[in-house]
C-alpha cells in the first residue's frame, strides 16, 4: 500500500516557476515507478512525465518538454515536479501517482495509486 500527497501548488504569472512534491509512505516506494498527470475543467486527465524506479528514464508529454523535469529522491520517499517557463494552459489539478511496474508508465489505467491532487493556476 502506497498513499501520496503532493503539494506545492498555487497561483503563478505565466513564465514563472513551481515545483511540485509528491511524499510517499510506505517501504516499497523504490520499486515504483513515478508519474504526474494533471486535469483541467471539462477535460480527461492527461499524462505529463514519468520516472522508472530509480529514476534512471524518464518521460514527458510534448506540451511540456524542455519546461517540466521529474526527479525523486527515494531516500525521502518523495517525487518531485519542476515546471518552468509556465503557460496558462498548464492551469489544472495536477496528481502524483505510483504504478507497480518499475518502468516508465504513460497511461493513467496502469496506476495503482493515486494523491488527492493539488492546484496550479497560471495567470495570463
Amino acid at each position: 500500500q502506497v498513499q501520496l500527497v503532493e503539494s506545492g501548488g498555487g497561483l503563478v504569472q505565466a513564465g514563472g516557476s513551481l515545483r511540485l512534491s509528491c511524499a510517499a509512505s510506505g517501504r516499497t516506494f523504490s520499486s515504483y515507478a513515478m508519474g504526474w498527470f494533471r486535469q483541467a475543467p471539462g477535460n480527461e486527465r492527461e499524462f505529463v512525465a514519468a520516472i522508472s524506479w530509480r529514476g534512471d528514464s524518464t518521460n514527458y508529454a510534448d506540451s511540456v518538454k524542455g519546461r517540466f523535469t521529474i526527479s525523486r529522491d527515494n531516500a525521502a520517499n518523495t517525487v518531485y515536479l519542476q515546471m518552468n517557463s509556465l503557460k496558462p494552459e498548464d492551469t489544472a489539478v495536477y496528481y502524483c501517482a505510483a504504478t507497480a511496474s518499475r518502468f516508465v508508465v504513460t497511461t493513467h489505467l496502469r496506476y495503482d495509486y493515486w494523491g488527492q491532487g493539488t492546484q496550479v493556476t497560471v495567470s495570463s
